[in-house]
């Protein structure tokens, strides 16, 4: 799990607990298996209505990928590009096809594949392109299921706190019982406000973070690609794509003149 993702839960859900425990309440008293049945079971359900089965079976690769996956070190990238774009420039771009298999990042592989088997440099970009909307596209499908579990989650919630005050409304006979009653029901509206507020809501925020950082690395391959096959000096081209970078970030990687 990424670092910030791990710390921002200990944050949340701690804070909630020392406000338990110094209000002298009890965690066995905020444990209700029906309340978690109608939230659970009701969010799934409903997800389950909203999205196709092939697009739900893949949410739990999309909630690993936003619990661990970190942002892409865009600064690095550069350097990278950069580092290439030397190598084409001192020995061009058939001096690129050894250093392939040394590439870890497979979008900067297929760009620098596609050049030096020679692609024009329109389909080089239409191919990249068409590359970076399929994975926008499956960013969005995924963030999306979150988004709505994150709406619905609150719902059932309520619902389940409705149903609870319906049963104990029902049941007068013994006083004694409404306080506890009560509290249960209030419990599923609780369940539905933290797991939407707590995990899902900020986990879809989350992926739109990184969904976003993602297109501007693609970006930046992209462009220094085109840059790199057009024959431009990587001095151009490090300026050019640290446009991308904040200014604190902007470090030159290129090897000085002899």
């Amino acid at each position: 799990m990424d670092l910030t993702t791990l710390l921002g839960l200990t944050l949340a859900f701690g804070m909630m607990a020392a406000s338990v425990l110094l209000s002298g309440g009890r965690f066995s008293s905020f444990w209700n298996v029906p309340s978690a049945m109608v939230v659970l079971g009701g969010t799934a359900g409903a997800v389950l209505v909203s999205f196709p089965f092939a697009a739900v079976r893949r949410l739990p690769r999309v909630v690993r990928s936003g619990l661990r996956a970190s942002a892409t070190d865009l600064p690095e990238l550069v350097g990278q590009i950069v580092r290439l774009a030397e190598i084409a420039r001192r020995d061009g771009l058939l001096a690129l096809d050894s250093r392939l298999d040394e590439i870890e990042n497979p979008f900067v592989r297929l760009g620098v594949q596609l050049a030096v088997d020679g692609t024009r440099p329109e389909i080089v970009e239409d191919v990249l392109r068409a590359e970076n909307e399929s994975m926008s596209l499956r960013h969005k499908e995924g963030r999306a299921m979150i988004e709505q579990m994150g709406r619905f989650a609150p719902a059932f919630g309520m619902i389940g706190t409705l149903l609870g005050l319906i049963v104990m409304l029902g049941n007068m006979a013994d006083p004694s019982t409404i306080g506890s009653g009560m509290a249960v029901a209030l419990v599923t509206t609780l369940y539905g406000a933290i797991l939407a507020h707590g995990c899902l809501l900020p986990l879809a925020e989350r992926l739109s973070y990184l969904s976003k950082q993602e297109l501007a690395a693609r970006e930046i391959v992209l462009r220094g690609i085109l840059a790199m096959q057009a024959g431009e000096n990587p001095g151009v081209i490090e300026q050019k794509l640290h446009s991308f970078l904040r200014p604190e970030a902007r470090i030159s990687v290129r090897e000085p003149r002899s």
